[in-house]
């Protein structure tokens, strides 16, 4: 493993993010790209071919550019002046909107916290305050307002160098700048786990905009050393018992808090993802977790917390791994409530939990694998949704049946129930009952054959037009070789989008129909294979699909992870994308994020006249520093977003975006 002080690993917390792992997988399941080659080598590829050539004998290639412009920009869904794609150290919206800082790492969250001081923090402070790496936002109104709730926020993870003064040393190899990090103290090491887990606030709209209110009753900090319960099949069980917790039923914390959700009763749900980097040490000889781990990816090592904690130290507390990458959920109604991790949904590295009742008043999940040639999954409750009692509803995420997708050639989708004693989930593959194909879930899943996707992300379904939309955001791993002639996508640098449309319109259904509906970079260069409409302008185009989000008139809006100056030219935002009629597959850029952030959320307030974005890691260099010219850290950032003070770090924060004089956005 390489050392992440070293001046070659640059900031191992930042590769954390962007690499995600090893690419563990070492199944020969097929890959999306193989068969969206496939299928389009078959099927669409004539059927497009025929209708072109049909038309072509007609009409003129420009006079066919032309009429899709003009169809497209009709039937378009979004109404708002288009966003210029650039970059620079500010954040910015389209025309006839105001985008405000409304919460920023540190900021106060009750009526006696400190303020927050760059050159003085603390544990203690960072407990009371806004944590750092906003991602997924969410809203709870209170009694139905969409004016008046609760913003629940993740943080996912931290950067040292963009948080600490004094820790970065910029050294010069090979004539350019490099940079090493001095270990961080026991007290710094504290300061981050406080700033990792999740925000509950009371948030208020006045006079249009949008305030925090402090000593909102049900506010509260959930952090990487919070009580939380394990429940559902895997608790109590010996694979998660330690020296601390001899039960295997109560665990300390929670972290890498990627995407989440809102359930329809009105809980927080935060998914753990990239749990392989807080672990370090290395497992007794002949370990039996050796495998489990290691199809994970842990121990990786970014963070320094096994030199302080033995629970992150594998040879101190080898089964402490066991106990993360679940799905946790909170009861915001009650700040004094242990969370509870979710062990029925599985474990792995979820990037989020977004759901919706199906036709029987069964709730289904869907949940993606973050990382290369991993999979899709959606949980699907025993239990029924009662919308009349919330207390009757709170436990339904402890008993269902978890799935995972197989695609098909075809253009059909298979659910496979991962459950023990089904096909191969059996004794003689190591399972000894259903806790232990929830601890090995990836395992589970390589051995039901399921499909291996290209970075699995956030999914969302649709309750206006009844479809699911999956973000895969990129696979540079991919080989030639793993895909054909008719997909250009080995390499895949910009991602895709997939369409599910589930039988009979049931999301508690085990098949349904699938289709590409976005491969995405720039349209402009032959070689990329993007699809995007021909109504799409220049400034349009995106790549790296990450997180999004469906309004309530239906309308997938999409956020990006991974541009920048080397890969795009441009930062990452917020894109809007038609899905329906003749503009279907055309996009228009609404929000940029300033230099070295990720576009994490969003979410659109219950009546649209809201957008919540969160941005995350601002100033981050990340795999950019070439272009930067220089590394990116505390004294000297890329960018002092959002606060723009000399005295100040650069800050992640959510931002509200509304129209000016009110109304719904985009309409």
């Amino acid at each position: 493993m390489t050392d992440h002080r070293s001046p070659d690993a640059r900031f191992r917390t930042s590769l954390l993010e962007e690499n995600d792992g090893p690419a563990t997988n070492p199944t020969e399941n097929r890959t999306m790209g193989e068969i969206i080659a496939e299928r389009f080598s078959r099927r669409a590829f004539l059927k497009c071919s025929l209708a072109v050539s049909a038309i072509a004998a007609t009409v003129s290639p420009l006079a066919l550019v032309a009429a899709d412009d003009a169809r497209a920009a009709e039937g378009s869904a979004f109404s708002f002046d288009e966003l210029e794609a650039g970059i620079d150290d500010k954040h910015h919206v389209a025309p006839g909107y105001d985008a405000d800082v409304l919460l920023r790492w540190g900021d106060p969250l009750f009526a006696d916290s400190p303020e927050f001081d760059p050159a003085r923090q603390s544990a203690e402070a960072q407990a009371r305050q806004f944590g750092y790496n906003n991602d997924y936002v969410g809203y709870i109104g209170i009694d139905g307002s969409a004016e008046h709730g609760l913003l629940v926020v993740n943080h996912e993870y931290t950067n040292p160098h963009l948080m600490f003064p004094g820790i970065v040393k910029i050294v010069e190899k090979d004539g350019k700048k490099a940079a090493e990090l001095t270990p961080l103290s026991k007290e710094q090491v504290d300061v981050e786990m406080a700033a990792h887990g999740g925000t509950i606030v009371e948030i208020r709209k006045e006079g249009g905009k949008w305030q925090v209110v402090r000593d909102g009753k049900l506010n509260r900090r959930i952090t990487s050393n919070t009580e939380m319960a394990l429940s559902g099949p895997v608790a109590g069980h010996d694979r998660v018992k330690t020296n601390a917790d001899p039960s295997g039923t109560k665990v300390i914390g929670t972290f890498n808090n990627c995407a989440g959700g809102v359930t329809p009763w009105g809980t927080y749900v935060m998914a753990e993802e990239n749990i392989h980097g807080y672990f370090s040490g290395e497992l007794p000889e002949g370990h039996k977790e050796a495998a489990n781990y290691k199809r994970l990816g842990i121990p990786e090592g970014a963070y320094e917390w096994g030199a302080h904690y033995d629970r992150f130290d594998l040879a101190k507390e080898p089964n402490e791994p066991n106990r993360f990458g679940w799905i946790v959920e909170v009861d915001v109604n009650d700040p004094t409530s242990t969370p509870r991790k979710r062990t029925a949904m599985g474990r792995f590295k979820h990037e989020g939990a977004e759901s919706i009742v199906a036709k029987d008043g069964r709730v289904v999940f869907y949940l993606g694998d973050d990382e290369r040639f991993e999979y899709v999954y959606k949980f699907v409750t025993a239990g029924r949704f009662d919308p009349d009692d919330r207390a009757a509803n709170m436990n339904l995420l402890d008993d269902g049946t978890l799935h995972v997708a197989k695609f098909a050639a075809d253009g059909t989708v298979e659910w496979l129930p991962i459950v023990f004693g089904q096909g191969p989930l059996t004794a003689e593959n190591g399972f000894a009952g259903q806790a232990d194909v929830l601890i090995e879930t990836r395992r589970a899943a390589d051995l039901l054959g399921a499909t291996k996707m290209d970075r699995p992300e956030d999914i969302q379904p649709n309750r206006v037009n009844g479809k699911v939309y999956v973000m895969l955001t990129n696979n540079s791993k991919r080989k030639a070789d793993q895909v054909d002639a008719a997909n250009p996508r080995a390499d895949n640098a910009f991602g895709h989008i997939i369409e599910i449309s589930e039988d009979g319109g049931d999301f508690a259904g085990t098949r349904g129909k699938w289709e590409v509906l976005l491969k995405c970079g720039d349209p402009a260069v032959a070689d990329v294979g993007a699809t995007f409409s021909t109504a799409t302008t220049a400034n349009g185009w995106f790549g790296m699909p990450d997180n999004c989000a469906v309004d309530s008139a239906g309308r997938l809006w999409v956020a990006t992870d991974g541009q920048g100056p080397k890969a795009t030219g441009r930062t990452d935002g917020l894109w809007a994308v038609d899905t329906e009629g003749p503009a279907r597959a055309t996009s228009k850029l609404f929000f940029r994020v300033p230099i070295g952030a990720e576009m994490c959320g969003p979410l659109f307030a219950p009546d649209d006249q809201t957008a919540f974005v969160a941005v995350q890691h601002p100033g981050d260099g990340g795999e950019d520093w070439e272009a930067f010219g220089r590394p990116s850290y505390y004294e000297d950032p890329s960018t002092r977003w959002p606060d723009f003070k000399p005295d100040m770090p650069v800050r992640p924060a959510v931002v509200a975006i509304t129209r000016q004089g009110g109304g719904k956005i985009a309409i």
